[in-house]
This record gives structure tokens, sequence and C-alpha cells, in this order.
């Protein structure tokens, strides 16, 4: 019996929190969480793949239902097919999912299809009986490492939350194994984020390195008196100062802070990833970009991300995805990125790693499951499960 998708099904949850960053707060942000069942079996049961959000965004519910679903599952099954026709094409079915669009207005359209996109991946990979990351060095006829630089991104504002307790929040994160902690800024006053800068700073001294992210808060007068403030520390990075899309403050800051900076995290599209690279002042040398599939169209979408950067000089290593999942630690794992965002405390159960699996030296290694791996993160996949039961 060919390979055929027979049911696609969605659910949104609450991610919410009291943090805020220097931009939104998360008291009432959600996800969706998809399920894309096959008529492959295992074991005696369907070959279910999962698929959700990224934090940030809110659940895509209503598209998923209204537009992508029904594309999917009213597409001739065998278009949908590989060429082998013994598994599914996740790019044949991104069109499907993308037929009757218009080009342009990447916003909660692509965080649907990204959604979509991470559980169609999921489904393949198993079926082929392999880790996603495993499958995804074969197709590129690279060698997979399974072994992936993380960073522990914390540091949120959050009510009553004093320099002591943010300080607490690093040292655990140090003392878990991770070389490389963030925190947010852009939420008070300038001398207030430095002075809390600097508490952080004293606390991880000689044991990891700091990192900042401004959630695009800044305006270009404000973000270069950030970069004359932060220029004088040994940081990671400096994050996302002013909008995702104004290319021009991040070219112009450029001039101010020759440390490294990363953004991306809000392009939603290889078009936008591309403007950034030809407009925003973007250096390979130094600079890091986040763009997160699961937001952006999936990795349908991030493999042509991909491809223009290899066009335009970039090494892939450059790339340390946000979001802080497990589909992004996969093709970090399979593709040679330069690592991935970790939320070891917050976000959960989407955020984190397989059970049993640990950060040493800020490196984790990828178990040997199949798909993306979420049977083996037991909380997570509770709540995936119920949606198929």
């Amino acid at each position: 019996m060919p390979v055929r998708i027979v049911d696609v099904r969605e659910v949104t949850k609450p991610i919410s929190s009291p943090i805020r960053n220097a931009y939104i707060d998360f008291s009432k942000m959600t996800s969706s969480l998809v399920a894309v069942v096959t008529n492959v079996t295992s074991n005696g049961r369907p070959v279910v793949g999962y698929g959700f959000n990224s934090n940030g965004r809110y659940g895509q519910g209503g598209l998923i239902r209204e537009r992508f679903r029904p594309r999917l599952l009213e597409a001739d099954p065998a278009t949908l097919l590989d060429a082998t026709g013994e598994n599914l094409d996740p790019d044949r079915i991104w069109a499907a999912m993308m037929a009757n669009e218009k080009p342009g207005g990447h916003g909660e359209r692509s965080v649907a299809v990204g959604t979509l996109d991470m559980a169609v991946w999921d489904a393949v990979a198993k079926i082929a009986g392999k880790p996603l990351f495993r499958l995804l060095a074969e197709r590129h006829g690279i060698e997979a490492d399974p072994r992936v630089f993380v960073y522990a991104a914390g540091g949120y504002y959050y009510p009553g939350k004093d320099d002591a307790a943010l300080q607490a929040e690093m040292r655990s994160y140090v003392d878990r194994g991770y070389t490389v902690v963030k925190m947010k800024i852009g939420g008070e006053s300038i001398a207030d984020d430095q002075r809390r800068i600097e508490a952080v700073l004293r606390e991880i001294e000689g044991r990891a390195r700091l990192a900042v992210d401004a959630n695009g808060r800044f305006d270009l007068e404000t973000a270069i008196a950030y970069a004359k403030m932060l220029r004088s520390y040994d940081l990671f990075w400096y994050e996302e100062a002013g909008d995702p899309l104004d290319y021009q403050l991040q070219a112009a800051l450029a001039a101010f802070y020759p440390g490294p900076m990363a953004t991306g995290e809000n392009l939603f599209s290889h078009q936008d990833a591309r403007n950034l690279i030809r407009y925003g002042g973007m250096r390979p040398d130094r600079d890091w970009l986040q763009f997160d599939c699961a937001l952006s169209y999936g990795l349908c979408e991030y493999e042509r991300t991909l491809a223009m950067l290899k066009d335009a000089g970039w090494s892939w290593r450059r790339c340390i995805p946000h979001g802080g999942h497990q589909m992004s630690l996969a093709i970090a794992a399979g593709l040679g990125l330069g690592g991935n965002e970790s939320y070891p405390d917050i976000f959960q159960p989407y955020g984190g790693f397989p059970d049993g699996t640990h950060v040493q030296d800020g490196i984790v290694t990828l178990p040997e499951l199949e798909g993306i791996g979420f049977e083996g993160k037991s909380d997570l996949f509770a709540e995936m499960r119920a949606l198929t039961a």
C-alpha cells in the first residue's frame, strides 16, 4: 500500500509564564502542537510525525485547520511521495501546503507551515528508520556529528527578580555544563542593565561567557548607546538590537560595535534572510545568524536559506538557531551548524533534550533515536501521544 498521510491534528497549548523580555511578556503565550498521522505501521502502531512552533509566536490552529490541513488531506497521495514511492517527500508536501499562496507576507503563515513541516520530517525519518540528523547528513553528502554546541538562554525579567536571583540562575546553568549563557537587556534603563550585566560577569568569571539579547527593542540611537557600553566587555554576542527588518540599523551598528553580533530569529523566509546578508552589514568572520526553521516555513525553507548563505560566502557554522527545540538540534548535528539555543528551565516541555542527555563543556550529544527524537523526552511525548490517543 503506498505511503500516505491519513490525518493531521492540531491542539493549541499554553506555554504561559510571568517572564518578560524587552518587548513582550509571556503571560498569554501559546503554541500549536501537531501530529501528521501516516498509514505506515511500526511495532503495530501508526507512524506519526510530531511538531510544534517555537516560543515567541502564538499557536497557529486557525491557519492550520482552515488552510494547510485541508490542502494536505485533499492532495493526490501519489503527488506527496518521493522518487522511490516508499516515503513521503517533504518538498512536495511543502509545495502542496503553499499552493495558491501569494509570495511575500512572511508572518503567521510561515509559523503554521513550519510547525507542520517539522512533523513531516519527523515522520519521514521514522519511516526511513533513522535519526533525522543522520538522514539529513546522508541527503547532503556530509558526515553527521551527534555532538552539538548549546548555550543556555534565560536571564528574563521577572517580578521581584533581583541581581542575586539573576546570578543564581546563571550559576545554575554553568553548573549544568554550559559554557555560554544569555540574558535579556533593554527592559530597564541602560544603567540598570549595565549593573545586571556586571553582576552576571562577576558570577561566571572564568567559567563561561555571556551573550546579551535586546529582542529588537532599540532605535538606532539607543542601540549605539548600548553598543558603546557593551563593547568594554568581552561578550559572546550582542543580539537583535533593533527591529529585525531594519537592516540599515543593523548595518550602521557595526561601526560602533566591533564584537560579535547576532540576529535573524524573527526573519521568516529565505528572501528576508538574503536581505539581511545583502543589506544588514553582517560580518561573516564574527557575527551569528539565528534563523529558526519552526518559525520560517520549516526545514524545506531553511535548506534554501542555507544554500543562499553558501552562495554568499557564509559558513553554515555561523548559524546557531533560535528556539531551543530538538528540530534545530537535529539540523545542527546533521548539517554542521554552529550550535543551537537551549532553554534549561523555561518553555517546558517543548525545549530541552531527550531524558538522560546532559551538557558537558557546552556540548550535548544526540542519542540514536528515530526521527527528531521526541519519544525520548517523556514529558513532551506524553503531550504528543495525547494528541493521537
